[in-house]
């Protein structure tokens, strides 16, 4: 890999449009859509149509599709595929520090682009390097901008057309002890941009220079002080889903491929069928096929036309996990999608008494789509893997394109297994006072977080989610110290579903492991699900004491809000790369697993 390529993986999730990346050249913003360029030839598509009627629905583009990002190449006939990046900001530091009266202090002259030469600074000493400047300002619509230096430091526009400064008065980089001044004595600290509400940096430019120049559009928000490589930069809003095939008859294939040449009609109006089979395109196709088999093929695909949008994520994938076969033998993964459950005397133990399946999941294909990107606060996917159907009250995405026909995606193929949660046992667990005592602490915590968080979209999980979620990373801890999978490649995919009609919810979670190449697909997770008792057991005793407790154990989200989304969980315990979590690491508590030395008797895994 050179120096200024990065993963495809990682345009989607940290470095897409509208990201900006220090390159050992400087800085800069990745460009738009439009400038992304591919080599000539057919476009570099991506199917999955559950995951594209998602899209088109969301977006109201129904000719959208999904497209790889360009690989780079060293062929010249390829036409040099790439993404088109923007240097960004436009202002810098000169590396040639001013000396000041106190000596814990450094100054830097702030200069424009437009004062440089072939790159550098030059004055009557030579020419000297400059670095980017690291702040910026940006707004809650994902707009961002360069500060105007002089009007924040004078206080109006233009200023006094002195020279500027940045001061740094300790070596600690808190914005309270950085500076910008001029040579004519105004100064100011950056700590009264920070500050919540304030308009130090007036409002904002609707500036969104990864579409290029002259893409401004206008914006009311205020505009907020960013510091470029900070981890509130740039959210990713990325939608990903798992390859379920088609349960669908040959008959019902031919229906669809005839449905726009007068098999709609059928649908409506029975009646007509005969009439329509005398279209010559549509006698071809059902030539020998009964009225019957063909009305009811016409009502099932009628039903399914628009299935893939309205039916949840997360429930089409439960339903096709939790109804998994039992392992045969004869059977060989193909495709991508093979799943196989382990017959119960293979796994079961007194510890696994609320685990109703174990499925073996020996081929998986993940397919995710990049829509949109937020800064300061994420818009990601909710616990059901659906994206946010209003916008909160400020935050909004900001757009790939000027014009969206396409949206990135990669594929990622892998393996995995499946735990299917009996349902009744949670049910009954719930009903215990001391785990309603528990959740409605967790509620309130996260109340404190909204409260900090004003606009949010984010909802209450529910309790069973964070007895899911915990119980999820004590699992992949427990596989990753055993098997040597480092613990960035295992992830996770959590189901808390609602009933399907027969009173009990659904519960389940995915562990699995994936990549663009072959590497996620070796088998070596598949071996581990075998021995799933043995982890399971190791993932409990691991969460019955942990290092800081009792601190740990002891935390109250509703309390200590430094961490109002956290019961009974921390580094020593349940934090795992973020990689791995489908919440950022938020929603733990390991008091809802097993006993811990808080003994508030809200366990759900019995002791053995």
């Amino acid at each position: 890999m050179s120096k200024n390529e990065v993963r495809s993986s990682q345009v989607l999730t940290t470095f897409g449009p509208g990201a900006m990346i220090d390159l050992p050249q400087g800085s800069v913003i990745v460009g738009g859509l439009e400038h992304w360029r591919f080599s000539p030839g057919p476009s570099p598509l991506i199917e999955e149509p559950r995951l594209l009627a998602k899209l088109r629905a969301k977006l109201e583009i129904p000719t959208l599709v999904l497209k790889s990002p360009p690989p780079s190449s060293d062929n010249p006939l390829a036409g040099h595929p790439g993404i088109t990046v923007w240097r960004f900001p436009q202002w810098f530091l000169v590396q040639k520090e001013e000396g000041t009266f106190d000596w814990t202090s450094n100054r830097r002259w702030l200069v424009p682009q437009s004062q440089l030469v072939k790159g550098k600074f030059r004055d009557g000493e030579g020419n000297h390097e400059v670095v980017p400047i690291r702040f910026v300002r940006a707004c809650e619509h994902g707009h961002v901008d360069d500060i105007d230096w002089p009007a924040y430091i004078h206080g109006f526009t233009g200023g006094c057309g002195g020279r500027l400064f940045l001061e740094e008065r300790s070596t600690t980089g808190a914005l309270v002890d950085v500076w910008a001044g001029c040579t004519c004595g105004e100064k100011r600290s950056l700590a009264q941009a920070a500050m919540k509400g304030s308009k130090a940096l007036g409002f904002c430019s609707g500036a969104r220079p990864w579409l290029g120049s002259h893409s401004h559009e206008p914006c009311t928000q205020k505009s907020r002080l960013l510091i470029r490589s900070a981890s509130n930069a740039y959210f990713s809003q990325v939608l990903s889903v798992i390859s379920i095939p088609d349960r669908t008859t040959p008959l019902d294939e031919t229906i669809k491929a005839l449905w726009e040449d007068g098999l709609k009609v059928v649908a409506a109006n029975p009646a007509v069928l005969s009439v329509i089979r005398q279209i010559p395109k549509i006698s071809v196709g059902l030539a020998g096929i009964s009225d019957a088999d063909v009305l009811s093929s016409i009502g099932r695909v009628d039903q399914g036309v628009n299935q893939h949008a309205e039916r949840p994520v997360k429930e089409v994938e439960f339903e096709a996990f939790s109804d998994a076969s039992e392992e045969l033998g004869s059977d060989l993964p193909d495709g991508d999608f093979f799943a196989r459950a382990l017959p119960r005397p293979l796994w079961d133990a007194e510890w696994m008494s609320p685990i109703r399946r174990v499925v073996l999941v020996h081929r998986l294909r993940e397919v995710a789509a990049q829509v949109g990107f937020t800064r300061f606060e994420s818009l990601s996917a909710d616990i059901h893997g659906e994206l946010p159907d209003g916008l909160s009250l400020n935050i909004k995405p900001a757009t790939l394109a000027r014009e969206v026909e396409w949206l990135p995606a990669v594929e990622n193929r892998g393996e995995g297994f499946f735990l299917l949660f009996d349902g009744e046992a949670l049910k009954n667990w719930l009903s215990r006072p001391e785990v309603h005592s528990r959740g409605t602490m967790l509620y309130k915590g996260f109340q404190e977080w909204v409260r900090i968080h004003p606009t949010t979209t984010r909802g209450f999980p529910g309790t069973p989610y964070y007895l899911l979620h915990t119980f999820s990373h004590l699992l992949m801890t427990a596989i990753s110290l055993d098997c040597g999978y480092p613990a960035s490649s295992l992830r996770e995919r959590l189901y808390a579903l609602p009933s399907n009609g027969n009173g009990t919810d659904r519960y389940g979670l995915l562990i699995f492991t994936a990549s663009s190449d072959a590497e996620g697909t070796l088998g070596g997770l598949v071996e581990a699900a075998r021995r799933i008792r043995e982890f399971v057991r190791k993932a409990l005793d691991i969460a019955l004491l942990c290092s800081n407790d009792p601190i740990c154990a002891h935390h109250r989200p509703n309390i200590h809000d430094h961490a109002p989304l956290l019961g009974a969980a921390c580094h020593g315990c349940l934090l795992v790369p973020e990689t791995s979590c489908e919440q950022r690491n938020e929603f733990l508590d390991r008091v809802l697993v097993v006993p811990t030395v808080e003994s508030c008797g809200a366990e759900f895994f019995p002791s053995a």
